[in-house]
């Protein structure tokens, strides 16, 4: 299973970006799609998530201002009203089913976010 992440860049404070994660390989079932990010100097945290039947979570630093959703194979994370603290390389991570009975945890390759006053 390989996941490809798309969608990140400059942005200037106060901007959107919407990042996109595609899963593709062997997949019987996706359940949960994350998206974590990770700063200079920090651990990696996570950001939002989404389950199979479409709830959601939020860090605290982030909701009201970043939208998570899928479709698929995909998972989106809409982010608005960027800040500075929000630069960081953004990474997707799927627990996926490759076959049934198995579950797995993939990660993207990382995008990286940043964002400017």
């Amino acid at each position: 299973v390989q996941l490809v992440e798309s969608g990140g860049g400059f942005v200037h404070a106060g901007g959107s970006l919407r990042l996109s994660c595609v899963a593709s390989g062997r997949i019987f079932s996706i359940n949960t799609m994350d998206w974590y990010r990770q700063a200079p100097g920090k651990e990696r945290e996570l950001v939002a998530g989404i389950t199979g039947v479409g709830s959601t979570n939020y860090v605290d630093s982030v909701k009201g201002r970043f939208t998570v959703s899928r479709d698929k194979n995909t998972v989106y994370l809409q982010m608005s009203s960027l800040k500075l603290e929000d630069t960081a390389v953004y990474y997707c991570k799927f627990r996926v089913s490759p076959l049934l009975g198995i579950l797995n945890d993939y990660w993207g390759q990382g995008i990286q976010v940043t964002v400017s006053s």
